[in-house]
């Protein structure tokens, strides 16, 4: 049976959540995210040998500052050409980059591919994400991209014991070329996929010119002020959670990504439809509190029940936090731009990864001991707090907003002589 014409059967029964689309979808997106965070916990090792140590904090922050960069070209693209060859592009940069790192054995030559290998996640998940927003009923977004991101979190998590389990007993050359080949696979799927986009339009370089509105999408700036704030502690996570480890006896440098994202997989299964019945603002105020927590277990941590701990809390706060975020942009963007929306929201995350990882990488290498390390626990902790605020001052005021609206409802309906 043709896979298109499974598509148009399944869209005609009326809007249904778990369609053969969106399953092929999070399957894409469990090789997708496995594919470039597998290598992640042993790339400061690897580029120590290379000579690097100093330039730790650069694996994440040109990582980042692509993937930023590239965000606003992802939206308008989404937005015009569709959403499935940005879904494509991004996941042909992972396999091309995951081919090419075995080969490019200078520094300067790594941090060039880091810099590139930022376009993956500069593109597909604006464009996975804007792609679920167009297939399931908006009622039910939150639990969509909970169960999105369920897949999303396995990739993130199995990746990581799966890149060092081979870079220990194999090679990190077979680390590398089996993220290639998952990312191949992902491309594999995509391809099956039909378009969701209205009269998508043929690419041509004139979109990559880029107007001042096209850069920001202002309906999403909420989402952008709290993912801002939360995910510099991703940034830091990712830069320094080996040189927490190790001390204490952990050699497999990928088990808090494992335990953390299982944490967050028990979250999203428990609590996927939460932010639907009970508000996204509510929802991203408890998971943030829960996150600055996290951080200061890991201050506090000096064994490794601590660590394990602190890993299941963090892992808790972005179980709530990655699919309530996405679902509030998508419920704040006009249908024509959610391309732009869903990249002003991904560019909070880059940006606050790659301020967390250059920070943390400069306190680590100019404060002695774990002083550095603590510290960039605590100032992400604090963010953390400020993102708390923010969400309760806005809170209040959506509340407020709400019973004037109501109030001035009331008034229209007394004077229309409505009882």
């Amino acid at each position: 049976m043709d896979v298109r014409s499974l598509f148009s059967r399944r869209a005609s029964r009326g809007p249904s959540l778990y369609t053969v689309s969106f399953w092929l979808l999070c399957i894409s997106n469990f090789l997708f995210s496995a594919s470039f965070q597998m290598m992640i916990p042993e790339l400061p090792a690897y580029l120590t040998k290379l000579g690097g140590r100093e330039y730790i904090g650069f694996i994440i922050a040109l990582f980042t500052l692509t993937a930023g960069l590239s965000r606003p070209f992802s939206g308008k693209i989404t937005d015009t050409v569709g959403r499935v060859p940005v879904m494509a592009f991004g996941s042909i940069v992972c396999f091309v980059c995951g081919f090419l790192y075995p080969y490019l054995l200078t520094v300067g030559g790594f941090l060039t591919l880091r810099l590139i290998h930022g376009f993956s996640t500069g593109t597909k998940p604006t464009a996975t994400s804007a792609y679920v927003a167009d297939i399931v009923p908006a009622t039910r977004r939150g639990e969509a991209m909970g169960t999105l991101g369920l897949f999303t979190a396995m990739g993130m998590s199995l990746g990581p014991a799966i890149g060092s389990w081979l870079a220990h007993d194999f090679s990190m050359n077979v680390m590398f070329w089996t993220s290639s080949a998952f990312a191949l696979l992902s491309i594999g799927i995509l391809l099956q996929m039909p378009e969701t986009l209205v009269s998508p339009q043929p690419f041509r370089f004139s979109l990559l010119r880029l107007k001042k509105a096209e850069v920001f999408d202002k309906q999403a700036l909420p989402p952008f002020i709290v993912l801002l704030l939360q995910s510099f502690s991703s940034g830091v996570v990712l830069t320094v959670i080996a040189e927490l480890s190790n001390p204490l006896g952990i050699t497999n440098n990928g088990l808090f990504f494992t335990v953390y994202t299982i944490a967050s997989l028990v979250v999203r299964l428990v609590f996927s439809r939460t932010s639907d019945r009970y508000g996204r603002v509510p929802v991203l105020f408890i998971s943030t509190i829960v996150l600055a927590i996290s951080m200061g277990m890991l201050i506090l941590t000096d064994s490794q029940t601590w660590f394990w701990t602190a890993a299941v809390f963090y892992g808790m706060s972005w179980g709530m936090n990655s699919p309530t975020v996405t679902a509030w942009t998508a419920d704040l963007s006009d249908e024509k731009t959610r391309g732009r929306a869903m990249a002003t929201m991904y560019i909070a995350l880059e940006a606050g990864i790659g301020l967390g990882a250059l920070a943390s990488g400069w306190l680590h290498n100019h404060m002695a001991g774990e002083a550095g390390i603590d510290t960039s626990f605590a100032v992400s902790g604090m963010l953390a707090l400020v993102a708390v605020a923010y969400l309760g001052w806005f809170w209040r005021n959506s509340k407020q907003v709400y019973r004037r609206k109501m109030n001035e409802a009331d008034e229209i309906a007394l004077l229309d002589g409505e009882p």
